[in-house]
Parts: structure tokens; sequence; C-alpha cells
């Protein structure tokens, strides 16, 4: 089972690649500084603002800048 997810994977990386598609191996370990920040500035505002106020965006995933397709410039 195992195998053939990895294998899965791998296929659709490289067919993603063929079609002229970018995947962005490093964006979890960039983006994450931004969300744990994201995360603490909600923890700060719900200890200011009580339970009912308080607005916090948790969604730290972006597809869009995980997998870009690539601009061919002529």
């Amino acid at each position: 089972m195992i195998v053939w997810s990895l294998g899965s994977l791998v296929l659709a990386y490289f067919v993603l690649v063929y079609l002229g598609y970018e995947i962005n191996l490093n964006y979890f370990t960039e983006s994450k500084e931004k969300c744990q920040e994201r995360i603490k500035e909600c923890t700060n505002n719900l200890v200011r603002q009580g339970i009912d106020n308080v607005k916090c965006d948790y969604n730290c995933v972006n597809p869009d800048l995980i997998i870009k397709n690539k601009k061919i410039i002529n």
C-alpha cells in the first residue's frame, strides 16, 4: 500500500512537471514561521477580545503557492 502511494506521488510529480507546472517543495518549511506567527496573534486576540468576538484565520496552506503554472515568456 505504501509503495503504491509513493509511486503515485512520484508519477504525479513528473506528470505535473511535464504539463508545465512547478512544484514548490520548500513551501511548508518557508511558510511554517508565518503560520505560527498568525496563530500566536490569534491567541493574543482571543485573550483580549474573548471567545465571541475573535476572528481567526487558521488556513495556513495555500494550494496556489504549492503548485504553480510556469509562465512561458516569448
